[in-house]
């Protein structure tokens, strides 16, 4: 029989039948909504930041002519209906450079011609790797990393993922001999490495790698001959000490810009969660690396950002006065925002990993594990989902070492949202007392009753593969 579809359309390999996937399909199933559907699931697996709307829209209201596109008394609607080559529009790349150095103290300098625009920061992602990585060539990346990466940089490309383990002794930073551990590991399974990939700052784990940590990576990745790839999409989160360092500022501290290794470093970012908007599909890619740059700026063909949004976004970007405010003002929120989660979750007995960056905290739920497993920790997680109506990314969907950990988002809902969704997990650690009190009283009734319930839970869970929406969130 004639094969209809390619291997491509037929591969299961997209990462997509992970937890953090499925759980957006529960959440999707049935949303909360405080009027239409009060008793909904509350969606703690977005990282999106929808604290400073207010600030943006208040620029647009003062910005008429900007959104109408219109400039100096005409209209550049005709130029920018009109096709635009893939390098992008000038002004654009020359706001979004100075951007960059903006929320990185301008302890470094951005060179627009090495600047390539894409899609969002997943084209971005992918197309790096493919300027680096043959099919069946590896990267290594530190645990626990975004879930999306199994699908970002490995379906299309080909390339491999090899975990370099780190653990909560340490709060989860990267050591040299983890380094070690991971680039032994890939040579065991005839992998070559082509270089070590980053997100500074963490996600999930909402921290900012220190020099040290910095200056172990590009030592280690110098000894090796190999890449690195910073993906630091959250760079102008930090909300708090200690200051956020790009692998940029590393490299200069230690006076490599005339070595090899300065065009071997590339780094990642965009405008997804630094303004607020995901939806804008505002990407980029920076590199030294001038063959790089070119191949990726052909690449970057394939997803282009519209000339329109790059007309306004250039706008509001050279807007210095305002976006000097909108940072300040937008760490301001998240700080708060994130005492508000730490606070609740500390009410119900719950630890955050201390964090000082990103739209989420790592969650220390293990004291409610009934066993020290991960498949404890998938049943904590449907129970979460099911019982208690809130969408939190399980630790295993990261590659996390050790189970009990989750990922729960806070920028992404109001503070009254928020208020309930602590309130129901507090409700769901006291009734889990109570359960285990009683148990220990009255064993015969309450294990049937925890028996019966933990049925009605498992029948009413369906565990299917994703059907591919191919949402992102980062």
């Amino acid at each position: 029989m004639l094969k209809m579809l390619s291997k491509m359309a037929m591969c299961k390999s997209d990462g997509q039948d992970s937890s953090y996937f499925i759980g957006w399909q529960e959440y999707e199933k049935n949303p909360y909504d405080s009027i239409q559907n009060p008793s909904g699931i509350i969606q703690m697996g977005l990282a999106e930041n929808q604290l400073s709307f207010d600030l943006l829209e208040s620029w647009l209201t003062r910005n008429q002519d900007v959104i109408q596109f219109r400039e100096n008394g005409g209209s550049m609607f005709r130029d920018l209906a009109l096709f635009q080559d893939y390098h992008g529009l000038q002004a654009f790349k020359n706001v979004l450079v100075s951007f960059m150095a903006e929320i990185r103290k301008k302890k470094v300098k951005f060179d627009p011609k090495n600047l390539v625009l894409t899609a969002g920061s997943t084209s971005a992602n992918e197309t790096v790797i493919f300027c680096l990585a043959e099919p069946g060539e590896a990267l290594l990346i530190p645990t626990p990393y975004y879930p999306g990466f199994d699908r970002d940089l490995k379906w299309r490309t080909g390339a491999e993922i090899v975990p370099i383990y780190c653990y909560s002794s340490n709060n989860f930073r990267i050591t040299e001999s983890a380094l070690e551990e991971a680039y032994e590991q890939a040579q065991k399974l005839n992998l070559t490495v082509k270089g070590v990939f980053i997100t500074n700052p963490s996600n999930p784990l909402g921290t900012t790698m220190s020099r040290n940590e910095l200056n172990i990576l590009i030592t280690f990745a110098m000894a090796k001959n190999i890449h690195i790839v910073s993906d630091e999409i959250y760079a102008g989160t930090v909300f708090d000490s200690p200051n956020f360092i790009s692998i940029m500022e590393a490299l200069i501290d230690r006076k490599l810009e005339k070595s090899k290794m300065w065009n071997q470093v590339h780094i990642v970012s965009s405008l997804s969660k630094d303004l607020g908007l995901p939806g804008f599909r505002v990407g980029m890619i920076y590199s030294n690396n001038e063959t790089l740059v070119a191949a990726a700026t052909k690449m970057s063909s394939f997803g282009l950002i519209s000339s329109q949004t790059q007309y306004l976004l250039s706008k509001i970007l050279g807007d210095r006065r305002f976006i000097e405010r909108y940072v300040k003002e937008n760490k301001k929120q998240l700080m708060h925002r994130r005492e508000m989660l730490a606070t609740g979750l500390a009410n119900s007995g719950i630890e955050c990993l201390e964090s000082n960056a990103g739209l989420f905290c790592f969650v220390n739920m293990r004291n409610l594990l009934k066993s020290n497993t991960f498949e404890a920790e998938m049943e904590l997680w449907k129970k979460i989902i099911s019982d208690v109506g809130l969408n939190v990314s399980p630790g295993s969907s990261c590659h996390c070492s050790e189970p009990g950990w989750f990922r729960v988002c806070f920028a992404n809902m109001s503070k009254e949202t928020l208020d309930l969704a602590m309130q129901r997990i507090n409700n769901f650690v006291n009734s889990d007392r109570d359960i285990h009190r009683n148990l220990h009283q009255q064993p015969s009734r309450f294990v049937e009753a925890a028996g019966s319930r933990r049925r009605r839970t498992i029948a009413n869970w369906v565990v299917k593969l994703s059907s591919g929406d191919g949402r992102t969130d980062r």
